[in-house]
């Protein structure tokens, strides 16, 4: 599904008053914001088409999503994401509720279920582990305090720096407490029985990094997010962006795609504007960068003043996230005549994650550590209407980028043939781990395609392929420069890097920087809906 418009340097509706590069959700949410403030936004995308993770892509009439698998809370008005859908959609975007089971998880031959429903959630965790009552409803009570700290350190980011130097330690302090613990710490203060640690952190997948890894504040935001249950959006991950253009086109702003730019401009420590790689300059009182802190002050940023504000400097206290292996399957048969629900399959060898993803990094034939199997045409409910009698798969896993860096400098469908037998050997055992567990589709399979972190590379623009841009170690949450204002005058970020992962946390990362930007008045483009 292609959303925007192409490129054409004819098209621009000069002059725009913010240019915003990248339109991943981060982009169009902080874009749709500033329109209904009234600004004229000019979003500008290399890819072909817009949406950035959450767009999807065509096989033999088959269709898939990249990075939109459930999004929590949507479904409640209320609800900050919810809320925030909204508005900048001016409701237009459509969610269908996963069933009361959305999450089911395979560990050997134990199998647990997370259902919709804070109370239906601890009921039935209680049922598989009757003895830790306790410990469960301590683990719901942690989850909301990770939850009311985090509203308050996000805050703060898109407070001025004058503000912020005021603020910073009152609003970031309580979050401190929960994110510079790792999972593995804070959930041994809460449990030490291994199987239920194993099960309660068994959607590390969702922001990358296992127990010992991953900062404590990640997973309980994560965790809580899904608390209500899942959801898909209407007519697929595409319906996102394509229900937010228009609402920056209404301002006369535009959405370009194919539209690759090269450099920022700036002059006197102030950004004006973009170059393209085409040599076409674009300028703009304000520059927003939704593309990660990578891509942006190593690409876009000249060398020199990108030095003189350290920078690259601060890049080197970050690490990138880890890339992952996404499987695309089609079947020549409906969902329904299969058999195949909306539920999420989650499948781990152990409990003990941190030692699985050890295992398969000293051994790539070991068990993949975690596999992660949507079905998307099952989650739509339009999918029928478009792809009668077909029904699609996505199997995931997460791979070092060392297992693709011998072709990194291949061109994408003309790596060779090792590559080509390399991603073939992933995609039978992958499909082999499938069958296990959907054993249905066994025989039916009438097309499969592997995208690695060579894809996303080329794809995306991530060097290494890294899905959730900056890991979420708790080191990363120290970093006071992560958020939308930057050393160069009128330069912004938003975005996952500028908050946090997954689509709420980029959403986040749009919303801080449309806060940064319009300061007060973002009151009045908040009022909108409840004015309504």
């Amino acid at each position: 599904m292609v959303v925007g418009t192409r490129y054409q340097k004819e098209k621009l509706n000069t002059p725009y008053d913010i240019i915003i590069i990248g339109s991943g959700i981060g982009g169009l949410c902080t874009a749709s914001l500033l329109s209904k403030a009234k600004k004229k936004v000019l979003v500008l995308e290399r890819h072909y088409t817009a949406g950035g993770f959450t767009h999807t892509f065509k096989r033999k009439n088959y269709e898939w999503d990249i990075g939109v698998h459930y999004i929590g809370e949507v479904h409640d008005p209320l609800s900050p994401v919810g809320f925030l859908f909204n508005l900048i959609t001016e409701g237009n975007l459509k969610w269908a509720k996963m069933p009361d089971v959305y999450d089911r998880f395979y560990f050997g031959n134990d199998i647990y279920e997370f259902t919709s429903g804070r109370k239906n959630l601890m009921k039935r965790l209680i049922s598989y582990f009757p003895d830790e009552e306790k410990d469960i409803k301590n683990y719901f009570t942690l989850l909301d305090k990770i939850y009311f700290a985090s509203m308050l350190y996000f805050t703060e980011k898109s407070f001025p720096p004058s503000i912020s130097q005021l603020l910073y330690s009152i609003m970031s302090s309580p979050f401190f407490k929960y994110s510079d613990k790792t999972v593995k710490e804070g959930m041994a203060e809460i449990t030490s029985n291994p199987k239920l640690l194993g099960l309660l952190t068994g959607q590390w997948g969702d922001y990358g990094l296992p127990p010992s890894q991953a900062s404590l504040a990640i997973h309980g935001m994560v965790a809580r997010h899904f608390f209500e249950g899942g959801n898909y959006p209407v007519g697929g991950s595409a319906s996102i962006a394509r229900s937010l253009i228009p609402v920056i086109e209404k301002s006369g702003g535009n959405v370009f795609t194919q539209a690759d730019v090269q450099e920022i401009i700036i002059k006197d420590n102030k950004a004006i504007g973009v170059r393209l790689t085409s040599g076409d300059e674009i300028y703009a009182n304000i520059v927003i960068s939704g593309i990660g802190v990578f891509n942006t002050f190593k690409k876009l940023i000249p060398e020199e003043i990108a030095n003189k504000h350290g920078l690259l400097q601060k890049l080197k206290e970050v690490n990138r996230s880890h890339p992952h292996i996404c499987l695309y399957v089609g079947i020549k048969e409906s969902a329904k005549k299969l058999g195949l629900g909306p539920t999420n399959l989650w499948v781990y060898p152990n409990y003990d994650h941190d030692k699985n993803v050890q295992n398969y990094l000293n051994d790539p034939k070991a068990p993949f550590p975690s596999l992660y199997i949507s079905f998307p045409s099952s989650k739509d409910p339009e999918w029928e209407k478009d792809y009668p009698d077909r029904s699609t798969i996505e199997v995931i896993t997460f791979t070092p980028y060392e297992s693709v860096k011998q072709w990194e400098n291949t061109k994408w469908r003309k790596r060779g043939p090792d590559y080509e037998k390399f991603k073939e050997s992933l995609s039978n055992r992958m499909l082999e781990e499938l069958y296990k567990y959907v054993p249905q589709v066994k025989g039916k399979v009438d097309y499969h395609e592997l995208s690695t972190a060579l894809s996303t590379k080329h794809f995306c623009a991530y060097e290494q392929g890294e899905i959730y841009g900056i890991d979420h170690s708790p080191s990363r949450f120290r970093k006071k420069w992560l958020r939308p204002h930057t050393p160069i005058k009128n330069l912004f970020l938003t975005g996952q890097d500028a908050a946090a992962a997954g689509i709420a946390g980029a959403m986040s990362g749009g919303f801080s920087a449309a806060c940064a930007i319009l300061g007060p008045a973002i009151i009045k483009v908040l009022s909108h809906n409840f004015i309504k």
